[in-house]
């Protein structure tokens, strides 16, 4: 399931939660056998690590995504990453959000930013796509910009470099260590937004690369 090395953190507490879900966090990417470590992909990363940490399976195919769902910071969650290939990504999360009467407010996307250096995390409420192709399709679906974002920086593209094919690429040796403690910071920003509200998570991170 994960690309990454990362350790599992001790394991949480585990109470019974409400019964209803109550968050949508969806990761974007395209489908992991094909595009398993791409820089596109780090949305799955960060949910693959919020899976690992709160026991959470990714195991059931519907709505034209992975999902799973399971209890995190005391919140009822779905994780879902979609299979739809990234252009079509929002057609996934509206059929989830109406499936289970969620509005955009309940509902989390975690996403790769090439304007952020790598491992860099910022949160966002509203906004526009940015540029990037599953963002912009969520928003085009759902008929709104206001919904929680959580972006993992993959850095800038090189001079010349073609943007799809820099996405697409891997990360450099170099890059590894900073993608990691990245995607770490993301999981940690999704669970203090669940633990603490928004406002609490983009105090605290996006203070830092």
């Amino acid at each position: 399931m994960r690309l990454f090395g990362f350790p599992r953190r001790a394991d949480p507490a585990s109470p019974a939660g409400p019964a209803r879900l109550t968050r949508l966090i969806v990761g974007l990417g395209n489908p992991e056998n094909d595009y398993k470590g791409t820089r596109h992909n780090v949305g799955f990363e960060v949910l693959n690590k919020l899976a690992y940490d709160n026991k959470i399976n990714i195991d059931k195919a519907k709505f034209r995504a992975h999902i799973g769902e399971g209890v995190i910071c005391g919140a009822r969650v779905m994780l879902a990453k979609p299979q739809t290939y990234m252009n079509l990504s929002g057609e996934s999360v509206r059929e989830i959000l109406a499936y289970y009467k969620l509005t955009p407010r309940e509902l989390i996307v975690v996403y790769d930013d090439t304007d952020i250096p790598v491992g860099g995390v910022r949160i966002r409420e509203r906004g526009s796509a940015g540029g990037h192709n599953g963002m912009k399709s969520v928003i085009y679906q759902l008929d709104t910009d206001e919904f929680l974002r959580v972006r993992v920086g993959i850095g800038q593209k090189p001079p010349r470099y073609d943007l799809a094919d820099y996405v697409l690429s891997r990360f450099k040796p170099d890059e590894q260590e900073p993608i990691i403690q990245g995607i770490t910071r993301a999981g940690d920003a999704v669970e203090l937004i669940l633990k603490e509200g928004a406002q609490a998570a983009m105090n605290k991170f996006n203070q830092t690369v």
